[in-house]
């Protein structure tokens, strides 16, 4: 799982990019600043992917933070900021940013590009595996016993959660977040149950009996031994 630092200051973006990210399979750590940026990277750097980095920092700010982080890693640097202006786009990809995107910017673009730079840094986990499933996240196609099924939308992101969560067990709750429709309506319970009924019967050798996707009575569902 592809393992991104997001150094933000303005909270109500941290969440909603937070969810978005998380729903699209990344693991996410969060900091506000400068500093604790880079005493995060200290201690761990190895295990982190990417950085989504603000430019403007109540503590500091996003040019000095990736100078200091281009100067000890390789690690891939997207800027996030309202300045789209020419000046601050050169100053970013002069100081060895991989990409700049201006707030606000288009969730889908942002993915695309994540994982045009995770391609280019050889870090794409672009295709996942379990028993006799295939998912290529590039190409958005499932194979069972290598031959490709069909998954509407919210069928593939359920799938894509519970692949990315293998044997984590995921109540109803987390299941229904990461089912949020992107047009603003929310998944309810029994649609809910709808789509696990539709997926365990396209992806399961006895949807009755289930082996991949299975219940966990009274706690929810999990993927994995």
């Amino acid at each position: 799982m592809t393992h991104i630092l997001l150094v933000e200051d303005d909270k109500s973006i941290v969440t909603n990019l937070t969810e978005f990210l998380q729903k699209e399979g990344f693991a996410i750590t969060s900091v506000d600043g400068q500093t604790k940026a880079l005493a995060l990277l200290e201690e761990s750097a190895p295990t982190f992917d990417l950085m989504l980095l603000d430019v403007s920092l109540a503590e500091g700010n996003g040019f000095a933070t990736c100078r200091a982080v281009k100067s000890t890693t390789n690690l891939p640097v997207i800027f996030l900021t309202a300045s789209g202006d020419e000046y601050s786009v050169v100053t970013g990809l002069d100081l060895g940013a991989d990409d700049y995107i201006a707030k606000p910017f288009r969730p889908r673009e942002l993915i695309s590009r994540i994982h045009n730079i995770m391609r280019r840094y050889g870090k794409a986990n672009t295709v996942l595996e379990y028993q006799n499933l295939t998912v290529d996240v590039n190409r958005g196609t499932v194979s069972k016993d290598g031959r490709e099924i069909l998954l509407s939308a919210l069928e593939y992101r359920l799938l894509l959660y519970f692949m990315n969560n293998k044997d984590i067990v995921l109540s109803r709750s987390q299941l229904l977040d990461a089912l949020w429709d992107m047009a603003g309506e929310f998944v309810n319970d029994n649609t809910l149950t709808v789509y696990i009924k539709r997926l365990r019967e396209k992806i399961e050798k006895d949807p009755q009996n289930p082996e991949l996707i299975k219940t966990i009575r009274g706690m929810g569902y999990k993927m994995g031994d």
